[in-house]
C-alpha cells in the first residue's frame, strides 16, 4: 500500500511541476482566462486539480497565421514594386538610330507602289 501511495505522490508532484513549468514558459499571448500569476497560485494551491484546470482552461491554442501560398515573383506585388529597370546606355542610341531610319523612310518617294 505504501508503494502505491508513494507512486501516486510522485505522479502528482511530477504533474504539478509540469503544469507549473508549462504555465511559466508559455508565451503571454496564449495564457487565457486569468493572468499568469493567478494560474501559478491555482496550480500550487489546488494540486492536482489546479494543473488540470490549467491544461483545460488556461492554455490557449497556438496562434497560427494563415500560411501564405507560394507564388511566383511575377505574381507578388511586393516583389514587383522593388523592380527597377536596368538602364541601358546603348538604348538611347538605338532609339535615335531607329527614328532616323524611320524619318528617312518617310522622306523617300514611294516609287514601288502603284495605286489602283
Amino acid at each position: 500500500m505504501a508503494r502505491v501511495l508513494l507512486a501516486l505522490v510522485i505522479i502528482v508532484v511530477a504533474f504539478t511541476v509540469y503544469a507549473l513549468v508549462d504555465c511559466l514558459m508559455l508565451p503571454k499571448a496564449r495564457v487565457k482566462a486569468l493572468p499568469r500569476i493567478a494560474w501559478v497560485f491555482i496550480i500550487l494551491l489546488f494540486t492536482p486539480i489546479g494543473g488540470i484546470l490549467w491544461l483545460l482552461l488556461g492554455r490557449g491554442r497556438p496562434v497560427t497565421s494563415t500560411p501564405r501560398r507560394a507564388m511566383g515573383p511575377d505574381d507578388d506585388p511586393d516583389f514587383l514594386g522593388t523592380i527597377r529597370p536596368v538602364p541601358d546606355p546603348l538604348e538611347d542610341e538605338r532609339i535615335r538610330e531607329l527614328e532616323k531610319r524611320l524619318a528617312e523612310t518617310d522622306d523617300e518617294p514611294d516609287t514601288g507602289r502603284t495605286e489602283r
